[in-house]
């Protein structure tokens, strides 16, 4: 009977206990670093943590408590392979990019220090590399073996989100990293943010024109939500990863191009030199200039 199958209630609630302790401490160990140990790590009168850092904390909470939770992560993980797929976006383009904003530049060097944990940071932190490492995982994450696989073993499951998220986060440590010597220029950001999204797309194109449902988990299902059917599932979440995941990367493009060259220059620096505009430039102030200017000593006369 479909009552006795684990997926005839998508819609009942289920507790992620692991998830509240996660976030939980996340909180705790960010509240602790900023009071007891910030203090003594920046200079005096230097500021410990910014408004807009508590801000993308807070945001990169929700961000992982809404991804990580009922009901995204349940009918993610059993029902909807779109929702699923928005999951992934939700800890992979959104969480990364505010955990690297609300984290001080302080707190990551206590944290890496300065011997092999920041020597291993800085080489997978190469725009190289983590898009490789980012886009691997990727497209690693879209094989149908390890997709259904991930969905019935929960270690498994578990290790591949922690290093899909790793990932990421090394993947935009070049562009909005806490560690200035790990960033690239404006320019180079807008071209690796292009270039970021480029991979992705084969996935998201081989989602949206498969004429059979590549995912057995999600196909073979007694329970549809909202009644969409297996190929219309993973139509949408080829959707979600294309143009989700293109729109977001192009704002993001678009917001550094006109912060980095729409800027106003300031009205001074139109201004002509205060020393040609004070006075009129007359015979007398040109001959006089003349006049107090000596010859080189090793001229010789004509």
């Amino acid at each position: 009977m479909l009552a006795a199958t684990p997926f005839a209630d998508p819609w009942r609630f289920q507790a992620n206990i692991e998830v509240y302790l996660l976030v939980g401490f996340l909180i705790g160990a960010y509240t602790y670093m900023v009071r007891v140990i910030g203090p003594k790590a920046v200079a005096p009168g230097e500021e410990i943590v910014t408004r807009r850092q508590l801000r993308c904390f807070i945001g990169s909470m929700v961000m992982l408590f809404a991804a990580s939770t009922w009901p995204i992560h349940q009918i993610g993980e059993d029902y909807l392979y779109s929702v699923h797929m928005l999951q992934h976006m939700m800890l992979t383009y959104f969480l990364p990019p505010l955990v690297l904003l609300a984290t001080p530049e302080w707190l990551l060097r206590v944290l890496v220090g300065d011997g092999l944990t920041y020597r291993v940071v800085r080489f997978f932190a190469k725009p190289v590399v983590a898009a490789v490492l980012f886009n691997g995982m990727v497209m690693i994450t879209h094989i149908p073996g390890v997709v259904n696989g991930t969905t019935v073993n929960g270690p498994l499951h578990f290790a591949l989100h922690l290093l899909v998220v790793l990932a990421a986060v090394l993947a935009w440590m070049p562009v909005v990293g806490p560690l200035p010597e790990l960033q690239m220029k404006p320019g180079g950001k807008m071209i690796y943010l292009f270039l970021f999204g480029v991979i992705p797309t084969v996935p998201a194109g081989w989602l949206a024109m498969a004429e059979r449902p590549v995912y057995s988990h999600y196909g073979d299902q007694p329970v549809r939500v909202w009644n969409i059917d297996a190929i219309d599932d993973q139509q949408v979440a080829g959707l979600f990863m294309k143009v989700g995941g293109g729109v977001f990367l192009w704002t993001v493009v678009i917001y550094m191009f006109f912060k980095r060259f729409g800027r106003d220059e300031p009205q001074d620096s139109y201004r002509r030199a205060p020393e040609l505009t004070d006075e009129p430039l007359t015979y007398d102030v040109v001959a006089s200039a003349f006049d107090a200017s000596k010859a080189p000593a090793d001229a010789e006369p004509r």
